[in-house]
């Protein structure tokens, strides 16, 4: 299986520097690393200079969105890495607008349930913006809130910017607003993958089961394989009696009467069907809390 790890962090944070930064260390490691970026814009700037400086495959998203909502267009490009190239490790870089848990989603896609396994989250924090929060809209401090909180680490980044007591505040902030990861100060977010890799491995996060949703609560994943044809409002019966705590269904439901499964998928209480005009494998992602005991009978 392929390691992915994701690379969150808000606008002009400093992700892209992080991502030279691991890529260049990868390389001297031997190792074959891909990258998927996400840009925010219609118009390539950050995967233009990373072109041109690394030699690496690269997938690109422009004026999308990598969540949910464009996971198709990401299953695609994560397929075009996986089908052309060698790869050992994918390194996803998110636009600054993105939710780093909904960013997971295509990675969580039944496509990939044999293939890729995430790492882990890190999420690149712009110190300065900290102390500055409160002069944000509340829609976009609560996004540049949400990305800290779902960190597996966290790196306090642009330290130079700051006073030693600014930074002690900003580190101890951190610290108690996500308890689960280690806050590390960084400049010019220089960090080995080598302590990303150690740390995420003394953390357990080998598995997608450990994405952090806010203290103590693990977004888990169950891969449900569904081996004869289903009564399709049965089914859905059987999702709308689901808890609140499932936030997110993707897969291939096999329905009585149809030539082939169809992709199921299920977000914010509402499903969707969509034939298929090929045999896909009968199989059903469920993502949320607590999920492991879930199953279809």
């Amino acid at each position: 299986m392929i390691d992915v790890y994701l690379l969150s962090g808000f606008l002009g944070s400093g992700k892209t520097s992080l991502l030279m930064n691991l890529l260049s260390e990868l390389k001297e490691m031997g190792r074959k690393p891909a990258v998927l970026m996400n840009e925010f814009g219609s118009i390539s700037i950050d995967s233009d200079t990373l072109g041109q400086s690394q030699d690496v495959p690269l997938k690109e998203l422009l004026n999308g969105c990598i969540c949910c909502t464009g996971s198709e267009n990401t299953e695609a490009q994560l397929q075009g890495l996986l089908e052309e190239h060698d790869v050992d490790v994918i390194l996803i870089e998110t636009t600054g607008a993105a939710h780093p848990v909904e960013a997971l989603d295509a990675v969580y896609s039944p496509l990939f349930a044999e293939k890729l396994r995430v790492k882990g989250i890190v999420t690149v924090a712009d110190t300065k913006r900290w102390i500055e929060r409160n002069k944000m809209s509340p829609q976009i401090r609560s996004l540049f809130m949400e990305q800290i909180r779902h960190a597996h680490i966290i790196l306090a980044n642009k330290t130079d910017l700051l006073g030693e007591g600014e930074l002690a505040t900003v580190s101890m902030e951190l610290s108690n607003f996500n308890s689960n990861a280690p806050v590390i100060q960084t400049s010019n977010a220089q960090l080995s993958f080598s302590f990303i890799e150690e740390t995420l491995k003394n953390m357990n996060t080998t598995e997608v089961k450990n994405v952090i949703s806010g203290k103590h609560l693990p977004l888990t994943s169950k891969l449900l394989t569904l081996d004869k044809p289903v009564d399709k409002d049965e089914f859905e019966s059987w999702v709308r009696s689901l808890p609140d705590t499932v936030y997110r269904m993707k897969g291939y439901v096999p329905i009585k009467g149809a030539k082939n499964p169809y992709l199921f998928q299920y977000a914010y209480g509402m499903v969707n069907w969509m034939p298929e005009y090929v045999k896909m494998e009968a199989r059903l992602v469920i993502i949320g809390e607590g999920v492991n005991q879930l199953d279809y009978k």
